[in-house]
């Protein structure tokens, strides 16, 4: 009869199907092994594993088993899979992007691959760094970087650090909602943000081109030439202050001419911000114009599209108006003037005399120091009346001398 094999020793921790660690000692090898379970990562199966402790001590066996055991009953940490750029803004194009505008949806879009085209799309995010940061800043300073499709013209180089800071932000927003989104298994789609923190560049002296009442005159001069829609929307831009692309997308039934005031819809808004406000003088007489050569009530359009009157005319077509008048009145093309010149026009026009309050309520801004720090200027005419006018009151409070 055959002797029975010989079994080796062998001390077990924990809980079976819980936290169970096996050490057992191999005759053969003379090693001792530990085997325990583990959890396939990203699915719910489990798999056996066993790894050699590279000694035969028992007693640092034991020990060691029961540091495994206490390490497995601990609450599983989440396993996060690691996200490349090509899945996070796949995810983030089909679930966020679509509630955006037109023009926010345009720049997701063109961003995306841009980073995709500088690091790669399937670059694990968790990879990021500095580097790669300053890889982007570089390739788009220097124009090397640049939106497919989009030829550089002659002595163009890159793009400024309002446009880079632009496509930054994006960038770490996509990763931020990606520490919050879930992954479906209770996991977040990205653990933490390899990125936060880095410097966004910002240009210390920015282009913020004011439209002067001259060249104002000269663009009214012209406007006949370029159309009577750009006529209209050329004085609504100067007497509301607005941006135009809430005005291109006005209806008859915002404007009641009778209370001389106008509804500036939330939709139509770039800061979603529904309000009412008062016309001028000017901007009635040229709505009251409008209304008798092309009689409009209800929901049309003031700014219809030629090619389908049942939607406003696009943000190309009233670019392109401008671009025409400018021409027309010869308007420097160095100054980098546009319709948002306009809006910076009406607060500066108004700055002396209206309370923060009602010119923020009148031009459509939130925040009292939006307008502070991007729209008000300093001129000449203001600092030199304040001057005068702080001259004048501290004379009035000195003592006049009495004559005998």
């Amino acid at each position: 009869m055959a002797s029975a094999k010989r079994k080796g020793w062998s001390y077990s921790a924990g809980e079976r199907g819980r936290n169970r660690v096996r050490a057992y000692e191999d005759l053969a090898r003379n090693k001792i092994f530990f085997e325990f379970y583990e959890r396939v990562p990203d699915t719910d199966q489990v798999r056996r594993v066993r790894i050699s402790a590279g000694h035969n001590d028992r007693t640092a066996a034991k020990s060691k088993a029961d540091e495994l055991a206490a390490a497995f009953s601990k609450p599983e940490r989440a396993r996060v899979s690691e996200a490349t750029l090509n899945s996070l803004f796949d995810i983030y194009m089909r679930e966020v992007t679509p509630m955006k505008g037109a023009s926010k949806r345009a720049h997701d879009h063109r961003a995306a691959e841009l980073f995709k085209r500088s690091w790669g799309g399937n670059r694990k995010i968790s990879t990021l760094n500095r580097r790669d940061w300053d890889k982007f800043i570089h390739e788009r300073r220097r124009g090397t970087l640049r939106p497919v499709g989009r030829k550089a013209k002659e002595n163009e180089t890159g793009v400024r650090d309002r446009q880079i800071a632009y496509d930054l932000k994006f960038l770490l927003s996509v990763f931020n909602w990606a520490m919050t989104g879930g992954d479906g298994r209770g996991n977040p789609l990205l653990e933490r943000n390899p990125l936060k923190g880095l410097p966004i560049p910002r240009e210390e002296s920015p282009r913020r081109p004011l439209l002067s009442d001259d060249q104002y005159q000269a663009l009214q001069r012209v406007g006949a030439q370029v159309g009577q829609h750009f006529e209209l929307a050329l004085i609504l831009a100067h007497e509301t202050g607005h941006r135009i692309g809430a005005i291109r997308q006005l209806r008859w039934n915002d404007v009641d001419l009778k209370e001389r005031r106008i509804v500036w819809r939330a939709e139509n808004d770039k800061i979603g911000m529904e309000h009412v406000a008062p016309l001028s003088d000017e901007a009635v007489r040229a709505l009251e114009k409008r209304q008798k050569e092309n009689p409009a009530i209800g929901n049309s359009w003031l700014f219809p599209s030629p090619a389908n009157p049942s939607t406003p005319c696009s943000r190309h077509l009233v670019r392109d108006w401008w671009r025409r008048a400018a021409k027309r009145a010869k308007l420097s093309s160095t100054a980098r003037l546009g319709w948002h010149s306009l809006r910076r026009k009406f607060v500066n026009d108004m700055k002396s005399d209206t309370p923060m309050a009602d010119l923020c309520h009148l031009g459509g801004w939130r925040s009292a120091l939006t307008v502070m720090t991007v729209y008000q200027q300093a001129d000449q005419v203001t600092m030199r009346s304040a001057l005068r006018g702080r001259e004048e009151r501290r004379a009035s409070l000195i003592p006049r001398e009495s004559t005998a």
